[in-house]
Parts: structure tokens; sequence; C-alpha cells
């Protein structure tokens, strides 16, 4: 579930429509796993491969769109540039690739999870990396967690690698992304350009050797793979207008709509199981991201 996220400028007060954006943005990606679910029955890499070749024409209408296509220009000519995006592409492709393979063999609950998690994630990377001071309750946060994933461990039998490969690949992205010397929606086409590469070529071979589901699947598998560039570019762009609208600990907050959505899907609409023992871990989850939004905001009100 890649979520493309522009800079947040600073605001002096909520509005709105800027909570209105956010709610249609986050809670169209909470739905995304219906969608996905659709197309359980094909490859996560034919999956993968048609959002990102889709997704090329849908990023180019949205530079045209706010005027920005010139930027292109100077990025395809720093070697850096075009480096650290075939660095952040190969994130996104880990991570996009495990959330379909998440959803569509009925994991969708560790997929929701691993994007409880990713927020705490990213503040252990700022305090090692960056040498971030964390505070007490960051830290009592991130306690919670690693407890949290103790408990699935246990309960599974084995690492809830799909939680922690969402995780980490989404940490490292952001990251990483910080650091891309281009504005997020000319990063996300220069990502989706660059995985067309392969992408494409390998739809070709799917189809000719009559395998792909694109011609050869039914007419509802062409309409549903024809709209993965939409289904990954429209709440791209409703979150870029909500986050121009917003207070960025509003927007920060709000970001947990999302996973709760996709917990919802999984145990109430898949069906997927829920037992004592797993949802005493996400009720420490669900504490963990408590403790970080009360630090967040007693820190922001503080400046």
């Amino acid at each position: 579930m890649a979520m493309d996220t522009p800079p947040v400028p600073q605001q002096t007060g909520d509005t709105p429509k800027g909570f209105a954006y956010a709610l249609t943005a986050y809670g169209l990606w909470g739905l995304l796993p219906i969608y996905l679910k659709a197309l359980g029955h094909i490859s996560p890499f034919e999956v993968l491969a048609h959002r990102a070749a889709w997704s090329v024409p849908c990023a180019a209408l949205i530079l045209l769109a706010t005027r920005r296509i010139g930027d292109l220009k100077v990025a395809v000519r720093s070697p850096r540039t075009m480096g650290m995006a075939a660095l952040t592409a190969s994130l996104i492709t880990i991570n996009w690739c495990t959330y379909v393979y998440a959803v569509g063999s009925g994991q969708a609950i560790e997929g929701a999870l691993g994007y409880f998690i990713n927020p705490l994630f990213s503040i252990l990377m700022g305090a090692i990396v960056l040498k971030e001071k964390l505070s007490r309750t960051q830290v009592a946060a991130i306690g919670l967690v690693v407890v949290a994933v103790g408990i699935l461990t246990w309960d599974a039998g084995r690492l809830p690698w799909i939680s922690l490969t969402l995780t980490v690949s989404w940490g490292f992205y952001a990251f990483l992304r910080k650091t891309l010397p281009v504005g997020p929606n000319q990063g996300f086409f220069l990502e989706v350009a660059l995985l067309s590469i392969p992408a494409v070529p390998f739809i070709l071979w799917l189809e000719s050797s009559g395998t792909g589901h694109f011609t050869h699947g039914t007419r509802m598998d062409t309409w549903l793979l024809a709209s993965a560039g939409v289904a990954t570019a429209i709440p791209l762009m409703i979150y870029a207008n909500a986050a121009k609208l917003l207070r960025l600990s509003t927007i920060a907050v709000m970001q947990y709509i999302t996973p709760t959505i996709i917990f919802l899907i999984a145990v109430f609409v898949f069906r997927e199981p829920m037992n004592p023992v797993k949802l005493s871990a996400f009720v420490l989850i669900w504490s963990a991201l408590a403790l970080y939004s009360y630090s967040m905001l007693r820190a922001y009100r503080a400046r």
C-alpha cells in the first residue's frame, strides 16, 4: 500500500475541506484490500507489473496538470538523483508486492499490523540513523511494539515476516524519499517509470505466452488490472490537497485510519482468524500508538 506523501507545510489551523480530503484519501487506501482481494487469483508480480505500468500515464497527467513536467529534465540528467530513484523504486516494489501477497493469501491482518508499527519504526530509525533523542514516552511505545511482535512470533511459531517486511521497506523508503531532490509527484513518476522498464516487457511476455490475465483472463480481470494506475494515483492527489490544508499533527494522527480500516475488513469481511493472543498483541500496538500520538501532540503544542 504505497502512500507517496508530499512535504507537509506548517499549518496555523485545520480546515474542514482538508479534513474531508484526508479522510477520503486514507479511506481509499484502507479500502484498497477489497480491490486487491478481487485480484487474489493473480500472481502478485503480475499485479505489481500492471500497477507500475498503468501508474506512468496517471503520474504524467498529474505533472502536466500541475505544470511540473519541466522538473524531470533536471532530474534525469543527474546520476545521483536517478540512482536514488532506482533505490526507492526497489523498496516500494518490495512493499507493494508484499502487501498484494498478504491480501491475496488471506493475511491482511498481518499487513495491517505492519502499517500500525511503521510510524514507531520511523521514530526508531531517527534515533539510530539521525541520532535523534527519544522521549521516555516514545521509548515506552517502541517497547510495547517489541513485546507485541514477540507475542505474535510465539503464537505463530515464526516471525511475522509480512508485517516486518512492510514496516522496514516502507520505513527506509520514506526515509530515503526525503533525500530525493525532486518533488513528491515528480519522484513518484520517476519511480513508476523506472519500474515500467521491466514491468511492460513482463506483461507482454505473459500475454504472448497465454498466461497473462489482461487479455486471457475474465473481462473483470482486464478492468481491474487497467484500474491499477488510478487506484494508485487518485488517493495520492487527494492526499496532496489534504496536506496543504491540515496541521502536521492532525494528518499524522489521521494516518492510522488506513490500517484500522484494513484490520476491520480483514476480520469482518475477509473473516480472517483473530484469536485472543493475536488480539492482545494488537491491543499493545494500539496502546503504543496512543502513547506515540500523545507524545507527538504534546511536542507540537510545546513548539
